[in-house]
């Protein structure tokens, strides 16, 4: 069987020369994919563009149309650190609506990708950190809406902390959040999720591994759990340009093979989103979010 992989040719959007989010990536990992086998040309499954309503499961109606609409003020086009172009808006609503279709394929198939996502940083009524509308938190937000699930683990191992999920999922005993992240690493201000495990810079494969099993282990047993959104960031990779955790190529794929694992040992549908990836060379950062697709492949076996 298959893995089930979500895609859309808008999950890139233009930006200026030089911009410091490597939007192209995107589309270098759907090239990577193809290379693999993983990924017929043209063989994705496109989502269409998230609706106001759905995105306002996660976030304020106000923010969602100022959003849309391009009337962001200049200091929350600022804090999100895109421009306000609608590209830019489709791209996040794509994103979200990917994310959601993904988790509907996991419950089919027991796993599932979006070949974007991860956009933990945006709350309920603000972006921030590249992040515009909180893909995994809407997706979440509208199957639980649906009836499809009655809990949800988010497992985000981005070597930031998913701030924006654990904040619009506060109080909400339908989702857990579990952040495992650079305690030094931005945002500056954290917040609290269901389960933190803040990290050392530098930590390593073995420390980083060990800690994530035991972080893992606590999550599920809060469960069971309908299904569970996997947020693997590579930006804990050692060359990563934003990260600090300084993990090898064999520990970043320990680590999905883990995160993934502990999910299909539980019978829990899991959905794998990219999260972030920094560097010069966005196709050496595809190559690292490809990890991710081939270790899901290995369960959708």
């Amino acid at each position: 069987m298959a893995l089930p992989i979500v895609h859309h040719p808008d999950y890139v959007a233009p930006l200026k020369p030089g911009h410091s989010f490597p939007m192209s990536k995107y589309g270098y990992l759907r090239q990577a994919l193809e290379r693999r086998g993983l990924m017929k040309p043209g063989g994705w499954l496109a989502p269409a563009a998230a609706s106001p309503a759905m995105l306002g499961l996660a976030h304020c109606h106000d923010y969602v149309e100022r959003a849309i609409g391009l009337r962001l003020t200049p200091d929350e086009s600022r804090r999100i650190g895109l421009p306000q172009t609608e590209q830019v808006v489709r791209r996040a609503r794509l994103a979200a609506a990917g994310a959601a279709l993904a988790g509907r394929l996991a419950l089919e198939r027991g796993v599932a990708c979006n070949g974007a996502g991860g956009s933990h940083h945006a709350a309920r009524d603000f972006g921030a950190g590249f992040c515009v509308f909180n893909d995994v938190a809407v997706a979440a937000a509208t199957l639980l809406a649906e009836g499809r699930v009655g809990r949800v683990l988010v497992i985000d191992a981005d070597v930031h902390q998913g701030d924006g999920t654990a904040r619009i999922f506060a109080g909400d005993a339908r989702v857990f959040t579990l952040s495992i992240h650079a305690e030094k690493n931005f945002p500056a201000r954290k917040a609290a999720s269901s389960l933190d495990t803040g990290l050392a810079d530098g930590l390593g494969d073995a420390a980083y591994l060990e800690a994530l099993a035991a972080a893992l282990e606590t999550a599920f047993a809060a469960g069971p759990f309908d299904l569970a959104f996997y947020n693997a960031g590579v930006d804990v990779h050692a060359e990563d340009r934003l990260g600090r955790l300084k993990l090898s190529d064999a520990g970043l794929r320990a680590r999905d093979r883990m995160a993934l694992g502990a999910a299909r040992d539980r019978a829990t549908p899991v959905v794998g989103v990219l999260g972030g990836g920094y560097g010069d060379d966005p196709a050496v950062i595809a190559e690292r979010h490809a990890v991710l697709f081939e270790e899901a492949a290995r369960l959708a076996e």
